[in-house]
């Protein structure tokens, strides 16, 4: 059957049906503009865990929310389809984690860490999440081929390193709009070279065409990387939520600020949004909580003040989504998600 027989045939105020894809929605991989490669890994974690069923936790909250889009009415009939991790790759995340664990409870115990038997395991773990970022590459660069647009979903904050690198082969300039509790700029955190804390810094040192890395929603970060943003103040611009809240209260509003944020993103754009961005009453359950943060339509009316504002965006990766025993934390990436791929793919009208 035809894409327009489909949406013709489909009802999209009924309830989603047995078998249906993410977000309910009746199309293959061929048949959507949009495709979503999950990827579920987690292994440099050192607090809360559970990142690695993100994506699950997402896929099944998304049957729950309504297709007609408050911004992009029609963007459910571009086709939005999840992708599969092999089960290999998954294997290995769950292996390296458990060598990860045993180093983190090391450091935190003050044993020496130098030893061979320490060194091989940090050698071992640095490969295993090496493979990762190549799998996420290669997969981003295979979906491309098939004239897709790409967003992924982990996973821990380390995710997205690879496809950050092929929007660098891919572009010549490009900047990214980063919301975040953290700023992860650390210089390979707790030795672990492709740490979840380490992707922005990763990112910034291996891809010499991001122009510009815009934070928004940090609070919590070491001297480490505060030097490294003054070291670097020309290529990265951060919005602390204190500093923001602090405008707020003395008059300046929320719009303005986003206009401010958007304008120093050059034309094209990566999002990249760890869902601590927001505020932990919104995502209880993931790994590292921090008082504050973004609530939910502050978020939105960024990413639509972004879309407004005319720039391409060029990809997106959602992370750090950990569900609890109520579905709450999914039910709000779910969200997220859909609003990432509207911004990405939609357009702002019932014309879509």
């Amino acid at each position: 059957m035809k894409k327009e027989e489909i949406i013709a045939a489909f009802n999209p105020n009924a309830a989603a049906s047995a078998g249906a894809g993410l977000f309910g929605l009746p199309f293959d991989a061929g048949q959507s503009d949009i495709i979503i490669i999950p990827v579920p890994w987690e292994v440099t974690v050192s607090y809360g865990s559970g990142t690695r069923q993100g994506p699950s936790a997402i896929e099944e909250a998304s049957f729950q929310i309504d297709l007609h889009h408050h911004d992009y009415p029609g963007l459910w009939k571009r086709g939005i389809f999840m992708d599969k991790c092999p089960d290999d790759l998954s294997e290995l995340g769950i292996k390296a984690k458990a060598d990860a664990q045993e180093l983190i409870q090391a450091i935190e115990n003050g044993e020496d860490t130098s030893v061979t038997e320490f060194l091989e395991k940090l050698e071992w773990v640095n490969q295993a999440c090496g493979m990762m970022n190549d799998w996420v590459k290669e997969r981003a660069i295979w979906w491309r081929k098939q004239g897709k647009m790409v967003g992924l979903i982990g996973g821990d904050h380390s995710i997205p390193l690879g496809y950050i690198q092929l929007q660098g082969e891919t572009h010549p300039e490009f900047g990214i709009l980063h919301i975040d509790a953290h700023m992860d700029l650390r210089v390979a955190y707790e030795g672990f070279t492709w740490s979840h804390a380490s992707i922005f810094y990763n990112a910034l040192e291996t891809v010499p065409q991001i122009s510009r890395l815009v934070q928004v929603g940090i609070r919590d970060y070491c001297e480490q990387e505060n030097n490294y943003v003054q070291s670097n103040h020309g290529r990265v611009a951060v919005y602390f939520d204190r500093e923001v809240r602090n405008r707020l209260y003395k008059g300046e509003n929320w719009h303005q600020l986003c206009l401010e944020i958007v304008d120093r993103l050059p034309q094209k754009v990566h999002i990249s949004v760890d869902i601590d961005g927001l505020d932990p009453k919104l995502c209880p359950n993931t790994g590292t909580p921090v008082p504050g943060g973004m609530e939910y339509e502050e978020l939105m009316h960024l990413l639509n003040v972004l879309k407004e504002s005319g720039k391409e965006i060029i990809g997106f990766d959602l992370c750090e989504v950990a569900p609890g025993e109520d579905g709450w934390d999914g039910n709000v990436g779910a969200r997220v998600l859909f609003q990432l791929c509207g911004t990405m793919a939609g357009r702002m009208t019932n014309a879509e």
